[in-house]
């Protein structure tokens, strides 16, 4: 890692201006796929290739009061190249406006209001540069170590936007990070080294909007300590991955501070503020198809990362645990129709404690199921819940492709369970939502 470093700390000192303003993530998975090879200008270069999307996305949540609690139009624009036969390029950016927050003044506060009701982000900004069977790449990026359905387990890089908690599609809620990368491949194995020396952390909104994690007033001042934007605070990792007789397997060490904030009592303020704890990962993926379904599985041991304690007389507290999460799934295709997915999943802590709000093992489930319509609709339906206890949310809904470029979709949210669950916790969140995309 100190050779990765020193070869990059030049081009790297100026990102952390930039990253400053930068802490969203745009979806162009599909955009990528919709991308045509471009004649070359020259010997080894390429035009730049421009890829689009515009959406419209409107949810009405159903609980009283009933409110729009999104009316969001948003812009994607990206563009890519290459300078040469080694060197490669790509931009993308994010605009968002979103008119829910206007309209509905009276049910939002200020700080919620200004928090969303618009945004602009860079999504990646990076050059690869490939050296026989190295490749590095510089720039803000996507890192993606892990993925299940409906959850981040193994995927402990990217920072989220989770403002509608787990509801978007995981790849247009990751926020991209400002990292120096170096893949070495050899036949089937991969190694990977990773530098982030400006980190981006997870956005979870203001107090009073409608998937804030802590259960606090509307209007309570929150601070959040960012740790200072340098090189001692930043990030680093080391992944190795390989193919061993159809299993694919991959390990990995994290050293990072925590993405997700923990909220805890400043007692030198006497205020409440969200802190990012320094932690280490361990943890691997694996994956095998085995003809009529395809295994797969994710466990992550993190160590350092700060868990909430309430006492009976309602006093904050933060206590440091060890603690396991693992997820073991399976995808199952059914007459090239359907598709069933079925995840197990857990957290383990080390060290319980009893003001703790959560159990020492927490245990979960998810059930997906897929229905394709013809060639342009897809019914599918989510189901996620707690093992421990009442504690569930359920996903329907359907997906209209009715252009190539074209996709429309309904569905409904519905959370149900104790008010410190999981999902529990936005059980006068349900709401029903459609969304409109056009690539371009």
């Amino acid at each position: 890692m100190r050779l990765v470093k020193a070869a990059v700390m030049a081009a790297m000192c100026g990102w952390g201006a930039v990253a400053a303003a930068a802490d969203d993530a745009m979806d162009d998975a599909q955009i990528d796929a919709l991308l045509k090879p471009a004649a070359a200008p020259g010997a080894g270069a390429s035009a730049t290739k421009l890829t689009g999307a515009a959406e419209f996305g409107a949810a009405y949540t159903l609980p009283d009061p009933g409110h729009w609690s999104k009316l969001r139009a948003r812009v994607e624009l990206g563009a890519g190249g290459r300078l040469n036969d080694t060197v490669k390029w790509k931009l993308s950016a994010r605009a968002d406006a979103d008119a829910a927050y206007d309209l509905e003044r009276n049910h939002y506060p200020g700080d919620v209001r200004r928090n969303q009701r618009n945004d602009a982000s860079i999504r990646e900004a990076y050059v690869d540069v490939g050296a026989g069977d190295l490749e590095f790449r510089l720039g803000r990026q996507q890192i993606v170590w892990g993925e299940m359905v409906g959850f981040f387990f193994a995927d402990v890089v990217s920072a989220r936007d989770m403002r509608e908690f787990l509801l978007p599609e995981l790849e247009s809620m990751r926020i991209a990070q400002w990292a120096a990368r170096a893949e070495y491949y050899a036949g089937e194995t991969h190694l990977e080294a990773l530098w982030i020396p400006v980190a981006s952390y997870d956005r979870i909104g203001k107090p009073g909007s409608d998937f804030y994690p802590y259960p606090l007033p509307a209007g309570t001042r929150v601070r959040e300590r960012t740790p200072d934007r340098n090189g001692e605070n930043g990030n680093w990792g080391l992944r190795a991955s390989r193919l061993i007789g159809g299993w694919d397997f991959s390990a990995f060490y994290y050293s990072s501070l925590d993405i997700s904030p923990t909220l805890s009592f400043n007692l030198e303020t006497n205020g409440l503020e969200l802190r990012h704890d320094r932690i280490r990962q361990v943890g691997g993926t694996f994956s095998k198809d085995l003809g009529s379904f395809v295994l797969k599985g994710e466990v992550v041991h993190t160590r350092g990362r700060g868990t909430n304690t309430l006492d009976p007389l309602g006093r904050l507290g933060v206590v440091k645990t060890d603690m396991l999460d693992y997820a073991i799934g399976v995808d199952i295709p059914v007459e090239d129709v359907w598709r069933f997915n079925v995840q197990y999943f857990a957290r383990v802590l080390d060290d319980h404690h009893p003001d703790m709000q959560v159990d020492r093992e927490e245990r979960g489930a998810t059930f997906q199921v897929v229905r394709d319509l013809g060639n342009q609709m897809e019914a599918e339906f989510l189901a996620a819940s707690s093992l421990n206890r009442h504690d569930l949310m359920l996903r329907p809904k359907l997906t209209w492709k009715f252009a190539p470029a074209w996709r429309g979709i309904v569905g409904l949210d519905i959370f149900e369970g104790r008010p410190t669950g999981m999902f529990g916790r936005f059980d006068d969140r349900d709401r029903v939502y459609v969304e409109v995309r056009r690539w371009f």
